[in-house]
């Protein structure tokens, strides 16, 4: 080997055990960092974005700011919705930042590549703002947690409802990404096992203006129930021009994925009478109610499903570090699996093998302007879902941790 090549190696050695030194000593250092990254400044960041880094600051405050003898630092990024992006803050802030759990991760497809990153680094991902059911079955990570909601559970107590009130063939308008496309899959299966029809679908790209075209593919189809696989700002256009062609006419609107910021941006006079199914709802008990009204004085807002999921996940992830006095990861998650979660937002909740946090689910009315009595009085509650009856059964996901286990 020539000098300069061997000056190279020695180089690269040297940058690789500084780069171990300084994330050991990082370790050690008397601070537990949890880094949230979300969208904080695109479609999603209304229902995730500052929002959930607040959430998480209040469950630090919570448990009294200090765990296991480590000061709780919050640090946050925007993932700008690029999976590229977020991956490459998720290594710096696991290589050099010494960060001991990831939290949130809005936007499907950059879920699935974090979890890709904190799966063969060994850390905790708390997943709540992303809903691809893919999460926990065949690409699911031995340390990583959906908690909030999956694209099978927003679908399938909604397309049940639906169908048993005589609503079909069924037709999609479908995000043409991870978290669309496993909404329509996830949907599709719900109509058909409940004896409805599935007539077709149309995808439209991320962050679509005009849907002009596929708001006329779908009113052509035949089809009664038009299905919006969609979220943020894809959302509530789609829904806005529906009424500008009056789909209503002669198709009724099911949204299968709803925020609850979504709504007065959108406005009642457009959202009214859409059916969903949601794990949270601010004024849905005392508990939620207490927790709502202490976030609205920090953001402004209620909060919306998935900030209230991130507070819940760190909050039981606070807890097993407590219990275990360590941030292994395992250790950790095997701690949050054998301790039911009961908060404000799940009673016994469980913490699946797959990575599920199994909980209720609750169907939901959007009210009509002339019902609602304030700016955030927005859902009628319908129904509450079971957990073991709105989430995938574990043997069904196709996880393979799990399929190794058993």
């Amino acid at each position: 080997m020539s000098i300069t090549k061997r000056s190279h190696v020695l180089i690269a050695i040297a940058a690789v055990c500084l780069s171990f030194a300084a994330g050991a000593a990082r370790a050690e250092d008397g601070v537990l960092r949890v880094g949230i990254i979300t969208d904080m400044s695109g479609q999603y960041s209304d229902g995730n974005g500052p929002g959930s880094v607040i959430a998480a600051q209040m469950a630090a405050e919570e448990i009294g700011g200090t765990v296991v003898g480590r000061k709780i630092e919050i640090i946050s990024a925007d993932h700008q919705n690029k999976p590229d992006v977020a991956t490459g803050i998720v290594r710096n802030w696991i290589d050099n930042k010494g960060v001991d759990v990831i939290a949130e991760g809005v936007n499907s497809a950059v879920a699935l590549a974090i979890q890709t990153v904190t799966r063969e680094r060994k850390k905790l991902f708390l997943i709540s703002g992303s809903g691809s059911s893919d999460l926990t079955g065949k690409q699911c990570s031995p340390t990583s947690v959906q908690w909030t909601y999956d694209t099978y559970a927003s679908s399938n107590a909604t397309a049940k409802a639906v169908v048993a009130r005589g609503g079909t063939p069924w037709f999609f308008l479908t995000a043409d990404y991870a978290f669309g496309q496993a909404l329509e899959r996830d949907a599709s299966k719900a109509v058909t096992s409940a004896g409805g029809k599935v007539l077709g679908a149309v995808r439209h790209p991320f962050d679509t203006a005009d849907f002009s075209s596929f708001l006329l593919q779908a009113q052509s189809s035949g089809a009664k129930i038009l299905a919006l696989a969609n979220a943020g700002s894809d959302f509530r256009n789609a829904v806005s021009q529906a009424d500008e062609f009056n789909i209503r006419a002669s198709m009724q609107l099911v949204a299968l994925q709803v925020t609850l910021t979504d709504v007065p941006a959108l406005g009642l006079a457009h959202a009214h009478d859409l059916l969903f199914t949601d794990s949270f709802y601010w004024d849905r008990t005392p508990e939620t109610r207490a927790f709502a009204q202490e976030f609205f004085k920090r953001h402004g807002a209620m909060p919306t499903a998935y900030q209230a999921g991130v507070n819940s996940a760190l909050r039981h992830y606070f807890k097993a570090v407590a219990a275990t006095n360590s941030v292994d990861s395992e250790t950790v998650i095997a701690q949050m699996r054998k301790t039911p979660v009961n908060d404000f937002f799940a009673q016994n909740g469980v913490v699946r093998e797959d990575g599920r946090m199994v909980h209720d689910m609750y169907l939901m009315r959007i009210k009509k302007p002339e019902e609602s009595k304030s700016k955030w009085d927005l859902y009628e509650y319908l129904a509450t879902v079971p957990g073991d009856q709105a989430f995938r059964p574990l043997d069904e996901g196709g996880c393979p941790y799990v399929a190794k286990a058993h």
